[in-house]
């Protein structure tokens, strides 16, 4: 079984995804992470060095990578994942557990500005143009997150609660 989630950044993905594979007992895979380590360089580095484009590539690959794997996993992938190429529909046809992780704006907005330095998409974005930028950016990624099977909003609930929607969720 495979679980993915997905949604914008600071949408509690890795945190809802470590607390889920504990639960079920299976393998947590943070797609960013698995970048890196195959990379030898940070997200921030390999776009900088590299750029986005190449980043966006090598995603793709990593990706395919993972959903090739024979193996139980929840996996977490990064906000942009699901927006480029073909990635939603190589999401969705790997498993029918694919989940949207919604989360109101201004919980984002409050969670990412706090993290800015650590993600390259918004570290130069002006704090007057902050919410603007982010629900531009939230909006046209929407259409590719409403692909996923499922979607469940986590505002104002725990990451308990979360963790049971999903397990009622799944296939």
């Amino acid at each position: 079984m495979k679980i993915i989630l997905i949604g914008y950044m600071g949408s509690g993905k890795t945190t809802i995804g470590k607390a889920l594979s504990k639960q079920l007992n299976v393998k947590f895979l943070d797609l960013d992470d698995y970048i890196e380590a195959a990379e030898k360089s940070s997200i921030n580095e390999i776009f900088k060095d590299k750029g986005e484009v190449y980043f966006r590539k090598k995603e793709t690959e990593y990706l395919k990578e993972v959903l090739n794997r024979k193996e139980n996993v929840v996996l977490s992938v990064g906000g942009g994942t699901p927006c480029f190429g073909d990635n939603i529909r190589f999401i969705n046809e790997a498993t029918p557990n694919s989940i949207y992780i919604k989360t109101d704006l201004n919980v984002l907005c409050d969670r990412l500005m706090k993290e800015r330095d650590e993600r390259p998409l918004i570290a130069d974005i002006a704090p007057e143009e902050f919410q603007e930028f982010i629900a531009k950016h939230l909006f046209e990624r929407s259409f590719f997150y409403n692909q996923a099977h499922h979607k469940i909003g986590n505002q104002y609930k725990s990451v308990e609660d979360v963790v049971l929607q999903i397990r009622k969720l799944l296939v």
